[in-house]
């Protein structure tokens, strides 16, 4: 009878093992289907949103380089506009250092400015005076004369012609008072010295030239002296204004 009883209260005892194994081998399958789940659906969270992430950094991305894009296209077409703007800024200064340069040119050949070159000096003096001549003024050197060397130095290509340093220019008076010279007002005694600026060797030819203007000075008792290769310096005759 007592084992019996052992028996019956060994079984149920058992059994109360079991149960509680049981239960806990339950709970714990119950708890780690949980846990996988949970990180099945966190990791499916974490992968959506970087995969979202990832997608915004991609569209930023393209729109950052087609604003670079733009802004190249941009600075390309400023810098083409400054090229143009400077080239036209530089042919701008071309055409006015012409217009200067002209100018000048121009104020030279009208005599507003000073000038200086290469040239020669012909000096026209009284020839020696003969008491058996009737007149004594064939022995005198006449504005005519002056305008003989005058004229032929302008046609040799003479820039710019003197009379006893003072400047000439086309439209000048040049008149004879007895034993002076008067240009533009201004008297001159004798000699009279006539410079031009040009070509020495060209303008000396054209005043030698045979049966030219020196022969015919020579013939009229007039005393020419012609000096080549010097450097003449001439100041203005008119004044800006």
């Amino acid at each position: 009878m007592k084992n019996l009883h052992r028996n019956n209260r060994s079984k149920f005892s058992k059994s109360i093992i079991f149960s509680l194994v049981f239960l806990v081998l339950g709970f714990m399958f119950s708890y780690s289907y949980s846990l996988s789940k949970s990180q099945e659906r966190s990791s499916e969270f974490t992968g959506g949103a970087y995969f979202e992430q990832e997608e915004q950094y991609r569209k930023e991305l393209i729109e950052q380089q087609e604003r670079n894009k733009s802004l190249r296209e941009e600075l390309e077409e400023k810098q083409a506009a400054i090229q143009e703007f400077e080239q036209s800024f530089s042919e701008g200064e071309s055409r006015n250092t012409d217009y200067a340069e002209e100018a000048e040119e121009l104020r030279r050949v009208l005599g507003l400015l000073p000038v200086e070159g290469s040239g020669l000096t012909v000096t026209l003096q009284d020839g020696e005076y003969n008491s058996d001549s009737v007149n004594p003024n064939d022995y005198i050197v006449h504005e005519s004369h002056v305008f003989q060397v005058i004229n032929e130095l302008y046609i040799s290509g003479a820039e710019a012609i003197s009379i006893n340093g003072q400047r000439i220019h086309a439209n000048s008076h040049i008149v004879c008072t007895g034993p002076v010279i008067a240009v533009d007002g201004v008297q001159h005694p004798a000699p009279f010295t006539i410079a031009a600026i040009g070509k020495p060797d060209v303008l000396a030819s054209s005043i030698k030239l045979s049966g030219g203007v020196m022969d015919q000075l020579v013939n009229d008792n007039v005393v020419v002296t012609l000096d080549e290769g010097q450097v003449i310096s001439m100041p203005a005759f008119l004044t800006e204004t």
